[in-house]
């Protein structure tokens, strides 16, 4: 299987930390002694006593326990203005999944973060990769635990054997969190724009309405019916919870400007709130 749209974005910048008073010959609060430097630009500023971890260590380290894990996988990489980075190993072996629909594929997949500016720590965990939409699903809750040990002069990154995570991860959550989708798929959306409105309203993600003046659908909300009412057609089925989650999922990704960590929130918070209209 061939995943086109996968985004390859450069995640292996220049990045170093140097001394603040090397850089601007002046003295430096404490806790505020060296800087995080980026592709060329200031990014962070940091005590002494943080540990700087490069992309190149993280997630190469990364990649190295899924290929000492014998895992098939395709890279997906995304760089936030040289300041915040993922990679997602998405998995091909026979614990695909598809929809009730063999066109509608979902495949389990690893997320690891990595932020210089401090925005988003350093992690990993399990989620979701479906194929229509190019889209991650974070509505996993299993975390993958490693530790970070600073010092000085170094810094240590401890990371877990992988196999045993991903089969318990496959054992217990993949089959309960995809029977959750199906069960979805089951309800179908009889009025799209009605569902719309009523999910905006519980979870305030933005603004149904144009305007207090105007109670059209907003440009960010005909955007979600109109990639709701795609799918349907693209998949040849009536409008779904499914394919509602899917919609705000996509817009979430595309269009909302939110950090990596919101967009995991926003994501479980929407999932179960559509989830309960099952």
């Amino acid at each position: 299987m061939y995943l086109s749209n996968l985004q390859q974005d450069a995640v292996f910048v220049p990045s170093e930390m140097k001394s603040l008073k090397s850089l601007t010959q002046m003295e430096s609060r404490r806790g505020l002694e060296n800087a995080i430097i980026s592709n060329g630009k200031i990014v962070n500023v940091v005590s002494n006593s943080y540990g700087h971890i490069p992309n190149e260590l993280f997630f190469k380290k990364a990649e190295q326990m899924l290929v000492e894990a014998d895992l098939n996988f395709h890279r997906q990489t995304i760089n936030r203005a040289d300041r915040s980075f993922i990679t997602d190993f998405i998995i091909e072996d026979k614990n695909q999944f598809s929809v009730k629909n063999d066109k509608d594929l979902i495949l389990p997949m690893l997320r690891f973060k990595n932020s210089y500016d401090g925005s988003e720590k350093t992690s990993g965990h399990f989620g979701f990769y479906r194929k229509v939409c190019s889209n991650g699903l974070h509505v996993s809750q299993a975390e993958i635990e490693f530790s970070i040990k600073h010092s000085k002069n170094n810094t240590d990154l401890i990371m877990p054997s992988l196999n045993q995570l991903f089969d318990r991860f496959l054992d217990n959550e993949f089959y309960t969190i995809t029977s959750k989708f199906n069960k979805m798929k089951e309800i179908e959306i009889l009025d799209t724009e009605k569902f719309v409105k009523e999910i905006l309203e519980r979870t305030k993600l933005f603004r149904y309405e144009c305007s207090d003046k105007n109670d059209n659908p907003s440009k960010k909300s005909r955007e979600v019916i109109e990639i709701l009412n795609y799918e349907a057609l693209l998949l040849n089925e009536s409008p779904n919870l499914w394919l509602g989650y899917n919609a705000f999922n996509a817009m979430l990704h595309r269009t909302l400007k939110k950090s990596f960590s919101q967009q995991e929130k926003l994501d479980k918070r929407l999932f179960n709130e559509i989830y309960e209209m099952a």
